[in-house]
């Protein structure tokens, strides 16, 4: 379906979409477009990537009432970058509307964001700390609100956000709708859609078209000292133009910034401890591809849309398992296609499997890269330099020339090429050692471990519990089949008795209870 197509929307927003170059309708805009502009509460189940920024933005902005000076929409993003970039998103369609979007988050002073608010935007987007905040402040008031937007609903419950979110969502009007968007659905987030939505339509952009289809997914078995390097030998090998490495925590991410710094690898990096306008900065050159490696952290990264990332690295494996997901979607997007590594230790493999279930896809086991193939890769393109400056460069040096000529005639052409080569490779900061702070291996959560069982053993533990009142009791049928004959047995919870002996006392007990009566 195209844009055009949409009879019900304002001109000015069909004229700002002609702009932004979009004309087909993704699967996601296609189904909630038209519903959210009638005013119906939507619940979206996709990836970033998908277009769900047009998808909510088209129907926020035509229920907008222009002649209002009032904030009308809200929405709530969990970090600082997403709301930037949904902010941005935003007021590309409003490019010929009489109103603005503004962001609000953490990490800027509030008296510059309570300014801006005087301009009377009619859409804020904002983290929900922050706008509870203006909320509590009465600098952001609800009564006009009509739209509420929850992008990235899960991360933001991930991140502790969920009392302010409930919070914020029972201040807005009745009359207001509510559209929800995840990456996944866990459990509280079904409650939150079951008490503040009302009848929503459900739409949902399977998983699969992100993980298998466009992303080449592989990951190496390795123990945690040998990973740097590993990544080093990765990073040779490929020359990746735009890639991603994640670590699991801050500390991390410093420590992999100055190691690849060490070793002469362009390389800049962002979380939660850097100051805004810096992680803005190297977001930028990142994007406009001044440097070719960015190294982050889930909650950083979360969100950013940044298109030709061609590498995602997994240097550590992300706490849950949903953030798996996120981390590749930022390659393998607009039909392009992407690579993924997953570095994992020995004792997380189970972890690894459980990732594999639930993004229904199978990763490929890829051998650890060796020195001599690091080196192969690097003379290659060593190689490839000189056949190119050769086929372009027409103009010859007499000086060269002379040098050139007088080393032919003293060694053999072949050594020359080699040794050369060897001088344009030879780089001593490769070589500099770099130690990392260890990280535990990660191991499966109570709540995957329950997965994993009920998929192990379906048809339960051969054990059967009891629970009448004071028989808390748990007999394992398998192991104590002989206990059941009569032979007594020794055990601290179950006492010495045999189990018809226990029979016997029980119906004792019985009948002196029912002769009291």
């Amino acid at each position: 379906m195209k844009f055009r197509e949409l009879t019900d929307i304002n001109e000015n927003i069909l004229k700002a979409i002609d702009a932004m170059g979009f004309e087909d309708m993704t699967q996601i805009q296609e189904k909630i477009v038209p519903v959210a502009v009638n005013k119906c509460d939507v619940i979206g189940q996709s990836q970033t990537g998908t277009g769900k920024t047009v998808a909510f933005g088209i129907p926020l902005i035509q229920n907008l009432d222009f002649d209002e000076e009032k904030i009308q929409s809200v929405i709530m993003t969990p970090t600082r970058e997403l709301a930037i970039q949904v902010t941005a998103e935003i007021n590309r369609l409003l490019r010929f509307l009489p109103t603005k979007a503004v962001a609000l988050y953490g990490g800027e002073e509030i008296t510059r964001q309570i300014k801006r608010l005087k301009d009377r935007p009619a859409i804020i987007v904002a983290t929900p700390g922050r706008l509870m905040d203006h909320i509590r402040r009465r600098t952001v008031k609800t009564e006009y609100i009509n739209t509420v937007v929850l992008d990235e609903a899960d991360e933001m419950l991930s991140m502790g956000f969920v009392e302010d979110i409930e919070e914020i969502l029972e201040q807005m009007p009745n009359r207001s709708i509510t559209m929800l968007f995840s990456a996944t659905m866990p459990d509280r987030i079904k409650k939150i859609s079951e008490k503040f939505l009302k009848d929503p339509l459900f739409v949902r952009v399977e998983r699969k078209t992100l993980t298998v289809d466009s992303i080449d997914q592989k990951y190496i078995q390795i123990q945690e000292s040998d990973k740097f390097d590993a990544l080093c030998r990765l990073l040779d090998i490929y020359q990746p133009p735009l890639c991603i490495i994640f670590g699991r925590t801050k500390r991390r991410v410093d420590e992999l910034i100055s190691g690849l710094q060490l070793r002469d690898y362009k390389v800049e990096g962002i979380h939660g401890d850097m100051k805004q306008d810096r992680r803005e900065k190297v977001l930028e050159r990142f994007k406009k591809g001044n440097i070719r490696i960015l190294v982050a952290t889930d909650v950083a990264a979360r969100g950013l849309d940044i298109s030709g990332v061609t590498h995602v690295i997994n240097f550590d494996l992300p706490q849950e398992i949903e953030g798996y997901v996120h981390r590749i979607g930022r390659t393998g997007r607009a039909g392009k296609s992407g690579v993924s590594f997953t570095f994992v230790h020995p004792k997380e493999m189970e972890f690894l499997q459980e990732i594999e279930h639930h993004t229904k896809s199978k990763m490929e086991k890829f051998k650890n890269p060796t020195v001599s193939q690091a080196k192969e890769a690097i003379y290659l393109r060593a190689t490839d330099k000189i056949v190119d400056l050769m086929d372009l460069d027409n103009e010859k040096e007499e000086k060269l020339e002379k040098i050139a000529q007088s080393l032919l005639e003293r060694y053999d052409a072949v050594d020359i090429i080699s040794a050369a080569l060897r001088v344009m490779t030879k780089n001593d900061k490769k070589q500099a050692y770099v130690k990392l702070t260890s990280e535990r291996p990660l191991t499966l959560s109570k709540k995957y471990r329950k997965n994993v069982e009920k998929r192990n053993n379906p048809y339960g533990d051969g054990k059967r519990k009891f629970h009448k009142k004071g028989d808390n009791r748990t007999f394992d049928y398998k192991k104590d089949k002989k206990n059941r004959d009569g032979k007594r047995y020794d055990d601290k919870n179950h006492g010495s008795k045999s189990w018809s002996d226990k029979r016997d006392d029980r119906k004792k007990e019985y009948r002196k209870f029912d002769k009291k009566k």
